[in-house]
């Protein structure tokens, strides 16, 4: 079983292939953000991962506008991960080729192709992330369908809120 990531702990800073050549790194706002989204898509393969890209694509300049810089990655390899990215015109940083340990390290769930045309190797399962500018995990929502993601608009109202107020970290209580 995966170890869940908590909120308030570090992110992991995990390396990733970029898209256009290079590396990213997971969890270090790039372009003078100081946070970061990170969203975790299932993969080419999915058509609702699909829409949801295309929905913040056209969001971006809502989380820019609040400093907090836009990267998705995936497990598909970077010729998959280009054709998607091109397919939806996405503008954003697009990481590939995570790792089945990269993704348990997230505490990603991890799902088996139902079938060789749906995929050809694991993939991860929806997760989406917020790193703050400590490094600290300030919002995170992992899921093990693609059916459940937080929605955009309520996310980038709920962090502009959290940045304009310096709301705390929510549900670290430790018994």
């Amino acid at each position: 079983m995966n170890r869940k990531l908590e909120s308030g702990q570090l992110f992991p800073n995990i390396p990733v292939a970029r898209l256009g050549g290079g590396e990213m790194v997971l969890g270090q706002p790039r372009a003078g953000h100081d946070w970061q989204l990170v969203v975790v898509y299932r993969g080419k393969h999915c058509p609702l991962c699909r829409k949801y890209l295309s929905t913040l694509e056209n969001m971006q300049g809502k989380f820019h506008d609040i400093d907090i810089d836009v990267v998705v990655v995936s497990g598909d390899p970077e010729e998959k991960a280009r054709d998607f990215a091109q397919e939806l015109g996405l503008s954003m940083p697009v990481g590939y080729g995570l790792s089945i340990a990269q993704m348990q390290e997230l505490g990603l769930y991890v799902s088996h192709p139902r079938s060789p045309e749906e995929t050809d190797r694991p993939f991860p399962e929806p997760g989406t992330f917020v790193i703050n500018a400590d490094g600290a995990l300030q919002l995170v929502d992992i899921s093990n369908a693609p059916f459940a993601r937080p929605d955009l608009e309520g996310l980038a109202g709920g962090l502009a809120f959290i940045r304009s107020r310096n709301y705390p970290i929510r549900g670290t209580y430790a018994a």
